[in-house]
């Protein structure tokens, strides 16, 4: 409420005076309230007391049940009733808040909220409480920690605050605004322009917000818009309170006299039906505050400062009878409210006391109110009675003192004996099955005893004691209990959230800080994400793939090549590899493997997913082999004569860049028993680690375990040319050639090797923290300090934490060198051997190598979400200095759209239990140097030059379209104007909730299905030059004719008649027009090039979408804005993207003609308001009737369908197809 309209006396009550009160009683304070009070220094009491015993209450009638003091001296500044919780909130005038629970009054919860300014007014939420002070807004936790505080401008007088959804909120004062807030983010989304002096009080219905001004007005606002509606001028001096209550309106104030203002007994009581007012209502008391508590009846409660109360009905008479009494301790009563159950009335005086009253002896505050959650009381102060007669009481109850004397119960040991129980004999069949890794034995649970409890045998002969094994296992299933808190919460799987809107109100920034794109995960076989990102992330890969092109159709290297350009041109969006995965479904080979999961085991996690990434790894290295061999120049999407880098001095012929770049010669040996030998040469793309077979538990450095899986040594059956038949033979195989980057499997597919992983860990962190002279610290911190010796070589120290040595058996780097007599070493290469060998004294060398690792891919073991896969990359200088701008190496976590910076060991760690290693990538040093890194784009001007149609009846029908000829080539800048059209692959996956909404768990699967492209001045302004119809072999399980225009059948070259095309075709002629540079326009084309899978800079799209929009409405629809603006009618019956893409050219034109190109950005919010406004009393529909016309009616003064100039068309004249009403589009490409 507005306090400067208040009695003058509540000025000596200024925030500045109540640090220094003096511990006197104040003259106006009943004695019997301080009965048990102690007055601090600062003559503040921390403690509310009951001021006096519950009494009699009469049922339905309002009388006191209760009071307390909240802050001795300190005026109750604001009162507000929990509406969660059985609580009620009170703030002083010292910034003080303090919590009661019930109606008993106890108090819970004090704390400090601001050290300067009072309260003004309190909101509970859900999670806390929202206070506001002069300019300040604190949300706090009910116990008082701060969930966040915004600090407001200075300037700032802020009096009011109104929550107008669970996550927007108002706050107005003295100022000419007022501010939107968004809770989620607590950033200043709005601010809304209000006449001066202000708002100091706001209400909300479903109709209006109602804001109180202290010039005596209440404003009526718009709850879209916020403009201003209506308006009633209530006072004539200044508003003291109003409240709203169906179609009622009442307030309370001061009017104008000549001494000044003067409290009016008249209520202003207002029709909202009718917009006027009706009969004032004259009370008895001098209105201050007022409140509906509507019951049976509308009534009102009438609130003096003084204390009295009046309930009358707001269009009847006041009673006097009807009046009651508000003894408060001050003279003056400084706020009012009454809970949600309209059950309880709460007053709070200028003496800090607040006052209950309810019309029941128990009141509940709130019609349902969840549990109140209290502090864990004190054991000491209430400790058990010990009955020491009782044998079996455990002396455990008292809690003893921690001390140094000797305890009574400390016997010697002359008058004692130990008598331990021996332990039960292990089971048998655990004997029978256990396998020893070192002096550690392993064996299933045999499920005969309860989890970790092992029965006792006090007696031999009493068997009631071996009956836990009659105990069934709790089914909550104790094997998955640990994996709720093992795993990490950057390293669980991530999910998006789906709304209404789709994605496009997802905060994937929240997920990725980094201006890296991550890879959605919700498309159908992206378990792989990971291993994409690994391949991006490997420069000479990066750029060798995306110089690659193809004929074939479905070519893995192409697409991995068109999704690598998307993650370059990207600034932290994720991106989606559609295209990519739909290629890879394709291949048989792939499906030969395993490797494509149905949408059931993919969101099950049925598969192993460890095994399915490292048969994909060994796929996609052998594919991308095959698919780069041929290094012949297709001239179907490459213009005669242009030369394209073939890397013929990489590699040779029948090579490929992968091969030069992964593979490594082999040869191997087969020795027979009887002494013949067979020697063949081979390639391998990748290793599999190849374990030890003893269990011994012995050490082993990780370089011994890749030597002895290298170069591999096995006995088996094979055939013998000698021999004539299969023998035994001894298989070795020697390396002759090491690869530029080594791959490998780690092949951690059971609990052996795992336990294998475990034990080496183990050893290694045990060498990490010894002595040097053997023997294991026993403060392991101080061991650390010998790392201190070793500098890194840019002289920095090295001095790992205990933590970050542990379950790391993984090196860093790796050195290799090939020896005389084809043999291989292999050694683990730190940083402290390049300190003591110099950085290049492997390059010196010849036949050696040192590689580093560059990723590591592990597979996370939850069972609540079936696992997932996450990949761990060190990003390279040379990606930092295109995307940021800077030079300098990092790890990175990469978990689909999640991308967070990680320490260099956390690379390394694997903890077995929720962390398993899956693929390791080491690449060779110094790699870029010896490549080719440039990338040259591959796709030429001929892509868009006449083509072939797929459907054998395309040429008896007529043609929709010209192609571009050579003078016509587009030039940067140029506008395209672009529509697409699509068809729906799979569909969407919902469930309702059981508050009746819809919640979407896989959003529907869609596949473009026709895409044009207009042309966008010129001439021949409007013709289009591409109209393909994309085949597709999957299935199709909607074509959305009504809103498509796609009919069943148009997509089949076999009897279609369209022009058809492969969507790698068109697809081309898209990223020609990107990289060119030029400028698209249409509507809705977010969501066009979403399904397309391409990646546009922002400044090359613009979309008529947003265009003709304001900020927080509604998006509107094509056909409502070709009618609006330009006097069309179109999609009548069907869509069709030639009079799409046509008609967002025209409104282009519409808009520069409108905004003055963009110079008179005033002039056109006014065209956008006149829009909206036409569009709400039509409520979005086009008129039906002909003879309606457009408010802004231009014809169109482009080319029409016929007259085209020169240009003829093959099979007669130019035609394109009508469209429908796409208020109800199912498209993604358009809005609603």
């Amino acid at each position: 409420m507005n306090f400067e309209s208040l009695d003058p006396g509540l000025a000596e009550y200024a925030p500045a005076m109540h640090s220094a009160l003096d511990p006197v009683l104040d003259a106006h304070l009943n004695p019997s309230l301080l009965q048990n009070v102690e007055l601090d220094p600062e003559g503040v009491a921390l403690e509310a007391l009951p001021v006096q015993e519950s009494m009699h209450i009469m049922e339905g009638v309002y009388s006191e049940l209760h009071s307390v003091v909240a802050e001795v001296g300190v005026p109750v500044s604001v009162s507000h009733f929990d509406l969660h919780e059985e609580m009620l909130w009170v703030g002083s005038h010292g910034g003080h808040a303090t919590s009661f629970f019930g109606p008993a009054l106890e108090r819970y919860s004090s704390f400090q909220v601001n050290g300067n300014d009072d309260i003004r007014q309190i909101q509970s939420l859900e999670n806390g409480i929202l206070f506001l002070t002069k300019n300040n807004l604190k949300y706090m936790a009910r116990g008082g920690l701060i969930i966040f505080d915004y600090l407001l401008d200075e300037s700032e007088d802020m009096h009011s605050l109104l929550l107008t959804d669970s996550s927007t909120l108002l706050i107005g004062g003295l100022q000419n605004h007022i501010l939107e807030i968004d809770l989620n983010t607590v950033q200043e989304t709005q601010k809304y322009a209000v006449e001066m002096p202000g708002v100091t009080i706001m209400r909300q219905t479903n109709r209006f917000f109602f804001c109180g001004h202290t010039s005596g007005k209440v404003s009526l606002r718009d709850l879209r818009t916020f403009k201003v509606e209506h308006e009633f001028d209530a006072f004539s001096g200044s508003l003291s309170d109003f409240d709203v209550h169906g179609n009622l309106l009442a307030a309370c104030g001061f009017s104008s006299r000549l001494s000044g203002l003067a409290c009016d007994r008249f209520l202003k009581v207002y029709d909202l039906r009718m917009m006027r007012a009706i009969t004032p209502l004259q009370v008895h008391v001098d209105p201050a505050f007022l409140r509906f508590i509507p019951t049976y009846t509308s009534r009102l409660a009438i609130i003096s400062q003084s204390g009295q109360c009046q309930f009358c009905e707001p269009t009847g008479l006041a009673n006097p009878a009807d009046i009651f009494h508000v003894n408060p301790v001050g003279p003056l009563l400084m706020t009012f409210d009454v809970s949600a159950s309209k059950q309880a009335l709460a007053f709070g005086d200028s003496e800090g006391c607040v006052h209950l009253w309810t019309d029941s002896p128990e009141p509940s505050f709130n019609p349902y109110s969840r549990e109140t959650e209290f502090a864990l009381p004190c054991l000491v102060d209430t400790l058990p009675p010990l009955d020491w007669s009782q044998d079996l009481m455990p002396l455990s109850l008292i809690p003893v003192p921690l001390t140094t004397d000797t305890l009574l119960s400390d016997w010697p040991a002359a008058n004692s004996a130990p008598a331990p129980r021996r332990a039960p004999p292990v089971d048998a069949e655990i004997l029978r099955t256990m396998k020893k890794v070192g002096f550690i034995g392993y064996a299933p649970n045999p499920r005969t005893r309860l989890r970790n409890q092992i029965p006792y045998r006090l007696k031999e002969s009493d068997s009631k004691f071996d009956s836990f094994h009659q105990v069934m296992e709790s089914p909550i299933g104790r094997e998955e209990e640990p994996h709720l808190h093992m795993v990490s919460k950057k390293y669980r799987k991530v999910t998006i959230k789906y709304s209404k809107l789709g994605l496009e109100d997802f905060d994937f920034k929240q997920y990725n800080k980094t201006l890296f794109a991550g890879l959605e995960p919700h498309i159908p076989n992206a378990y792989c994400n990971c291993m994409v990102q690994v391949l991006y992330f490997l420069e000479p890969v990066r750029c060798l793939i995306q110089n690659h092109l193809c004929q074939k159709e479905f070519c893995l290297a192409c697409e991995l090549g068109f999704l690598f350009h998307m993650l370059d041109l990207s600034r932290g969006d994720p991106c989606q590899g559609s295209n990519f995965l739909r290629a890879f479904r394709t291949i048989p080979e792939a499906s030969a493997l395993g490797l494509i999961l149905a949408d059931s085991d993919e969101a099950s996690g049925k598969g192993n997913l460890a095994r399915l990434i490292q048969r994909w790894n060994r796929f996609i290295l052998t594919q991308l082999h095959q698919d780069m061999q041929e290094l012949e120049v297709p001239q179907a999407y490459r213009g005669a004569g242009v030369s394209v880098p073939t890397f013929s001095s990489i590699c040779s012929s029948g090579d490929s860049v992968i091969g030069q770049l992964f593979s490594c010669e082999m040869e191997n040996c087969s020795l027979c028993r009887c002494g013949s030998e067979t020697v063949r040469a081979s390639s391998t793309l990748l290793f599999t680690l190849s374990y030890p077979e003893d269990k011994t538990g012995k050490n082993y450095d990780f370089a011994q375990v890749l030597k002895r899986s290298i170069c591999l040594e096995q006995n088996t059956q094979a055939w013998c040319d000698n021999c004539e038949k299969f023998q035994p033979t001894i298989q070795t195989r020697n390396i002759r050639h090491l690869p530029d980057i080594l791959v490998i499997n780690c092949e951690v597919n059971s609990s052996t090797e795992a336990d294998f992983w475990r034990v080496q860990a183990e050893f290694a962190f045990k060498m990490a923290v010894t002595k040097p002279g053997g023997e294991l610290s026993k403060n392991k911190d101080s061991a650390l300090s010998d790392w201190k010796d070793l500098g890194s070589p840019e002289g920095m120290l090295i001095c790992p934490s205990t933590e970050e040595m542990k379950d790391i058996w993984l090196p860093f780097s790796i050195r290799m060198k090939m020896t005389k007599n084809k043999g291989l070493d292999v050694c683990n290469w730190t940083d402290g051997d390049e300190v003591q060998w110099g950085p290049a004294r492997a390059e010196e060398e010849h036949g050696v190598s040192v590689y580093d690792l560059m990723a590591t891919v592990v597979h996370i073991l939850d069972s609540r979400t079936g696992g997932s896969l996450v990949a761990h990359i060190k990003v390279g200088e040379t990606y930092h200095q295109r995307k940021e701008g800077v030079t300098h190496q990092q790890w990175y976590l990469f978990n689909d759209f999640l991308i967070e910076p990680i320490d260099k060991h956390e690379a390394v760690q694997f903890n077995m239990n929720w962390k398993v290693p899956a693929i390791l990538y080491y690449v060779k040093r110094n790699l870029h140097s010896k490549y080719n890194v440039h990338i040259k784009n591959p796709i030429e001007a001929s892509v868009l030059m006449a083509e072939a149609s797929l459907a054998r009846k395309q040429r008896k029908t007529h043609t929709t379209f010209i192609p571009l000829m050579l003078s016509e080539m587009p030039q940067v800048g140029d506008l395209v104007g672009l529509d697409a059209e699509f068809v729906t692959l799979n569909e969407e996956e919902a469930e309702l909730r059981s508050d009746g909404t819809k919640s979407t768990i896989k959003p529907s699967q869609m596949s473009v299905a026709r895409i044009t492209c207009v042309r966008g001045q010129g001439p021949n302004e409007g013709i289009p030059f591409i109209d393909d119809y994309i085949s597709t072999q999957e299935q199709v399980v909607d074509y959305l004719t009504q809103y498509s225009g796609i009919k069943p059948g148009d997509l089949d070259a076999k009897i279609s008649s369209k022009h058809l095309t492969t969507l790698k075709s068109t697809y081309l002629k898209l990223r020609f027009l990107i990289d060119i540079g030029v400028k698209f326009v249409g509507h809705g084309l977010q969501k066009d090039f979403r399904v397309i899978n391409l990646m546009v800079p922002k400044d090359q799209v613009l979309d008529t979408v947003y265009l003709f929009h304001m900020p927080r409405k509604r998006m509107i629809s094509l056909r409502f804005l070709a009618w609006y603006f330009l006097d069309l009618k179109i999609q009548g019956e069907t869509h069709d993207s030639i009079e799409d893409a046509r008609t967002a050219l025209q409104l282009y034109r519409k808009y520069l003609e409108l905004s003055k190109n963009g110079t008179e950005p005033e002039s056109f919010h006014k065209v956008l308001k006149g829009l909206y406004e036409k569009g709400r009393k039509m409520d979005w529909k086009v008129p039906e009737p002909e003879g309606q016309a457009s408010p802004k009616s231009k014809p169109w003064d482009g080319p029409r369908e016929t007259g085209l100039g020169g240009f003829h068309f093959l099979g007669g004249d130019f035609t394109h197809l009508r469209d429908s009403d796409d208020d109800v589009d199912a498209s993604p490409g358009l809005y609603l």
